[in-house]
């Protein structure tokens, strides 16, 4: 199985217009994105809150989490984003990804638009 890599905007929801690329792993597998700190940060977006997370050898981490605003490619969506630390990968997830409208076709290794469905009754 290959792995897929996409360049992606990453900007401060409250500054929409101020982004910056950064190429990320896309992995449908994890929950958040993770996004160095320092470019979080040069991007002025604070950390709200800290959460431990545990890792495949069982230890657990702390890391500080964030929200971010993510484009591509005409697509616009704001999701959770972790401060990646030194040794971090930075990571596409699957929250950002569904903000985006997007899903990774797991043998194809390609981004597909989700298709939008809107719960709720029929108009009349």
């Amino acid at each position: 199985m290959g792995l897929s890599v996409l360049k992606i905007e990453v900007g401060n929801p409250a500054d929409p217009e101020v982004t910056q690329k950064v190429k990320l792993l896309i992995d449908s597998g994890a929950i958040y994105s993770v996004v160095p700190a320092p470019i979080l940060e040069s991007l002025g977006i604070k950390p709200l809150v800290e959460e431990t997370f545990r890792l495949a050898d069982g230890s657990e981490i702390v890391r500080k989490k964030g929200g971010a605003l993510f484009k591509h490619e005409g697509r616009i969506g704001v999701a959770d984003v972790i401060f990646g630390e030194e040794d971090d990968s930075p990571l596409l997830g699957a929250f950002t990804l569904e903000a985006l409208g997007l899903s990774l076709d797991p043998l194809k290794r390609e981004l597909k638009p989700l298709p939008m469905i809107l719960a709720g009754y029929p108009p009349g």
